[in-house]
């Protein structure tokens, strides 16, 4: 019994934990976010697929457990893109989004690529497009970032309460910002061409503009709200740090020990902002084009919000 409680019936295609609250999501998204599956080899993932294909078509060899199924199931959603069924490019996949976050220039190009890799790849995108938003949103986004620093810098010319206000509150919007502007260029195909909706059987019902931007939208949240911990908590934890009498007497430690524990926060902060929301969203049919009102009977339909 305690064993059925750990572990859940196997469901193929299901997350393990239930969407419908944000612990079941965090649960579900810290799955999705295993450093370790970065490290799976081509012929373990070949035997994850295997053994779900097993699964699918009744063919399961004897003895395979829940647990063996749902292990071989996060590895595959950790690699595969639900979309196209190919392979995410290893540094873009979620699993590799903080292990290769690196400085400002380089982690918006990175933070562009994730975006791209983890869409909803409903609707093909051709290269020029793709490369037309990767210049877009990696030069918005630094612009944003590098234009608001500047703005710090001459805040010595501003009376002592204003520029500590301003130095204190600018690097956040300057962070958001480049990260909105990051999702939404990258991802501007779905707005133009729309994306696949599916009734409560897994059919595609039709392509929906509407369901594009609410999944952009989202999407564009959960980057808002991924550097807020990254602001706050790094400065209380350092202030106790530099108080330790060996710090103060090895001061060359804090730059690593403050990296550290940025890295740490920033590991924490990811799968708590994309749990935030299913990836598998829901809308109902009436808040979406008629079109797509008049090809089902359902009331509600699901759509990849993409990470």
């Amino acid at each position: 019994m305690a064993e059925s409680a750990a572990c859940p019936a196997f469901r193929l295609g299901r997350p393990q934990y239930e969407q419908n609250t944000f612990l079941g999501r965090l649960r579900h998204f810290i799955d999705v976010i295993d450093p370790s599956t970065l490290f799976v080899s081509e012929k373990r993932l070949k035997e994850c697929i295997k053994l779900l294909d097993d699964y699918k078509h009744g063919t399961l060899p004897p003895g395979v457990s829940d647990l063996q199924l749902w292990e071989a199931q996060k590895i595959k959603q950790a690699i595969i893109h639900p979309d196209t069924g190919e392979k995410i490019f290893m540094p873009f996949r979620m699993s590799g989004y903080v292990p290769f976050g690196t400085p400002i220039w380089l982690n918006q190009s990175h933070n562009a690529c994730v975006n791209y890799a983890n869409r909803n790849a409903t609707k093909p995108a051709s290269t020029s497009k793709f490369l037309l938003g990767y210049a877009g949103a990696v030069t918005s986004a630094v612009s944003i970032a590098v234009g608001l620093n500047v703005l710090i810098q001459r805040a010595n010319r501003l009376s002592p309460a204003t520029r500590m206000i301003v130095q204190r509150f600018v690097p956040f919007p300057a962070v958001a910002s480049a990260n909105i502007c990051n999702v939404g260029l990258m991802r501007h195909n779905e707005l133009s061409e729309g994306v696949d909706v599916l009734d409560d059987k897994g059919n595609v019902v039709g392509s929906s503009k509407i369901a594009a931007r609410h999944a952009i939208m989202e999407t564009a949240f959960t980057r808002v709200v991924l550097p807020m911990p990254i602001f706050v908590l790094p400065p209380i934890i350092m202030s106790y740090f530099e108080r330790l009498r060996f710090l103060q007497s090895n001061r060359r430690l804090l730059l690593p020990i403050h990296s550290a524990v940025c890295l740490l926060t920033f590991a924490v902060s990811l799968p708590v902002a994309i749990s935030l929301f299913p990836q598998m969203s829901q809308i109902e049919v009436s808040r979406l084009e008629p079109e797509i009102a008049m090809a089902t009977e359902c009331k509600v339909v699901t759509y990849n919000k993409g990470l």
